[in-house]
């Protein structure tokens, strides 16, 4: 399975339709959705501490990733940064229908490679309880995944067409 096919997979798993995007163009609800991964590992890590209630911090986790693109209302302007990684992240998405340049199609798919490989660290490193692993692969996955979204960006600005809206 190719990674944008596994995008689109999670995509039609969040129902994310037009309403939710342009909602989850919010900085607000980017960047709380940047905090999520490290919230996410120390909920998991909890278990060293306070035992099965660690289920609870996992549970409401698990509730905000999807509850948080629909949170917020839709931004009035598009021309945050975290709009444009949005609207980017939509025209990947939309690889099958509108072509994507292809100078970004690898350092995107490497970069997708290089947040995978971080949470299988950080997934070592919850499952052992070691928090040097756990850190790792949080900054790897999570670093990886904000570099992807600048290279959104830049597809985002390449566009330039206004085709992908994000008002409902």
């Amino acid at each position: 399975m190719r990674l944008p096919d596994l995008a689109a997979r999670a995509e039609r798993l969040m129902a994310m339709d037009d309403a939710a995007w342009a909602r989850h163009a919010n900085p607000w609800s980017v960047w709380t959705r940047v905090l999520l991964l490290p919230a996410f590992a120390l909920a998991l890590f909890s278990r060293a501490w306070i035992g099965w209630w660690c289920l609870l911090p996992v549970g409401l986790c698990l509730v905000w990733t999807f509850v948080n693109p629909r949170a917020f209302q839709p931004p009035r302007h598009l021309d945050s940064w975290a709009a444009r990684a949005v609207m980017g992240e939509r025209l990947w998405l939309a690889h099958g229908t509108r072509p994507i340049p292809a100078h970004h199609i690898a350092p995107a798919r490497a970069l997708l490679a290089a947040s995978a490989l971080g949470v299988a660290v950080l997934a070592y490193g919850i499952i052992v309880l070691d928090p040097w692993a756990t850190v790792a692969g949080c900054v790897l996955g999570g670093g990886a995944k904000l570099w992807f979204a600048d290279r959104m960006v830049w597809l985002c600005d390449e566009s330039g067409d206004g085709r992908f809206n994000l008002r409902p």
